[in-house]
């Protein structure tokens, strides 16, 4: 079995509610599972956030998030190592 990421994208964002230098958001993952010789694609909504500081550009805090996302889905292919299939 393997698990790829093949696109990511950010599907929404906004400030935290109370936090005032943080955004949230949700990032959509695409990511492809092969099991065996059948393919299977996933498409995952990631919430994520990050602390936001002066003098950073819209596509800074976009970037931010998108490598967060980008980061769990990461830690969760690890975290599931290879599996016999």
């Amino acid at each position: 079995m393997s698990l790829e990421l093949i696109d990511i994208a950010l599907a929404e964002r906004q400030p935290h509610p109370t936090l005032a230098q943080r955004m949230t958001g949700k990032v959509r993952a695409v990511l492809t599972e092969t099991i065996g010789a059948e393919e299977i694609r996933h498409e995952i909504m990631v919430p994520v956030w990050m602390d936001v500081h002066a003098g950073m550009s819209e596509e800074d805090i976009e970037l931010g998030l998108m490598v967060k996302a980008a980061d769990i889905v990461g830690r969760v292919k690890q975290h599931m190592g290879t599996v016999p299939g």
